[in-house]
């Protein structure tokens, strides 16, 4: 099996939607890459903040999506969870929630997002040590405000 990459992009910022553009900017990136990507996160209520927000983020992209539940399959090139998770490999895995997904060694590629939330950061502490002691050194992208 082999271990995905694993890429850390911390925000100076700890404004409430500063990670979900984030997260935006780089779904449509690997969207117009032509990847599948999972958005992965445990909390609904922000998910569907994320999920409303990839409608608007930027008038010029459109980026289909769908939310998915257990009951429902999804074919979107992108997809939000909270609960379900697709079957097969996933090209990036948009890791939002604090722990650590179950399913990460099916991604190619992780990305995990973290802004200047105390807990955030804490918790995206934890997550570092936990790739690293699956034998994965994951690469960190310091982001200043623009």
């Amino acid at each position: 099996m082999a271990l995905p990459s694993v890429a850390f992009y911390v925000l100076d910022a700890s404004a409430p939607g500063a990670r979900l553009k984030l997260a935006c900017r780089i779904t449509d990136k690997a969207y117009r890459a032509g990847q599948h990507v999972l958005i992965w996160h445990t909390d609904p209520a922000e998910l569907t903040t994320l999920d409303e927000l990839l409608w608007a983020f930027d008038d010029r992209t459109f980026i289909p999506h769908d939310l998915v539940t257990p009951a429902v399959a999804c074919e979107a090139p992108v997809l939000l969870s909270a609960t379900a998770v697709p079957e097969g490999e996933i090209d990036v895995l948009i890791n939002l929630a604090s722990e650590l997904p179950g399913f990460v060694s099916r991604a190619v590629r992780v990305v995990e997002i973290i802004d200047g939330d105390a807990a955030r950061r804490e918790a995206g502490r934890s997550r570092f040590r936990a790739y690293r002691e699956l034998g994965v050194e994951p690469v960190t992208h310091n982001l200043r405000p623009e």
